[in-house]
């Protein structure tokens, strides 16, 4: 008599399939600088964005907007923003969960892929089916705010589809759901060169990339807060 049981998948399982899947954390953590070129579509208008990135140390995302640049910018704990489509011509310091974000986006390894090292916790919620696709769901809390985001990696081919989390539009804390698209593979890591942004189910926001190069030239002190 054969016995079969079932092993069911943990949290931990799931993750790393994703991140083998993407190239490995190891990979990832090895690049050393990444630059990011492509358009932001929003209200209409088709924005030209550049992001660059020291690996682990500071980013910064300039956005051109009729003659303007809207720039965010982290660098050695300090995060900072320019907006001068709202009035804020000069920079200004951000705090809290948007100070976590640049901190994040600093990191090439995604904070899903990396949650140990960096204290976070994951709980395993179960499936749901995304647009035809069964996906696992998974919880991660950040330690350093609280905050929730939720991932859904598709149990087929382990890539992630979508992540649902919370931003602060207009005062309000808002649901935002970001839907992945178009990976592809440079220097054996993957990256999601279509990220579209949405609430309420209707998009306000999409990111294309057209061109990422790994380990480039990065100036450390584009990342300072302007005087």
């Amino acid at each position: 008599m054969t016995l079969f049981s079932a092993q069911a998948q943990t949290a931990d399982d799931i993750i790393q399939k994703y991140t083998t899947n993407m190239g490995g954390l190891e990979a990832f953590n090895k690049i050393s600088t990444l630059k990011m070129t492509g358009t932001v579509s929003t209200q209409g208008m088709d924005l030209p964005i550049t992001v660059q990135i020291v690996n682990g140390k500071g980013m910064r995302s300039d956005v051109e907007v009729m003659g303007q640049t809207i720039s965010n910018g982290y660098g050695n704990g300090t995060g900072w923003k320019i907006n001068p489509m709202q009035g804020a011509t000069t920079a200004a310091k951000v705090t809290g969960s948007e100070l976590n974000d640049l901190k994040t986006q600093s990191m090439l390894a995604s904070q899903l892929m990396d949650y140990k090292a960096r204290g976070h916790a994951v709980e395993l919620l179960g499936e749901e089916t995304v647009d035809g696709v069964k996906a696992s769901r998974i919880k991660l809390t950040n330690k350093d705010d609280g905050k929730i985001t939720t991932y859904y990696i598709s149990t087929k081919d382990n890539v992630l589809i979508k992540s649902v989390g919370t931003k602060e539009v207009q005062g309000q804390q808002t649901e935002i759901t970001s839907v992945y698209s178009d990976l592809k593979e440079f220097g054996g890591v993957k990256f999601f060169m279509t990220r579209s942004m949405q609430m309420n189910g209707e998009e306000f926001q999409a990111i294309v990339f057209n061109k990422i190069e790994l380990n480039v030239p990065v100036d450390e002190k584009i990342f300072e807060m302007p005087k």
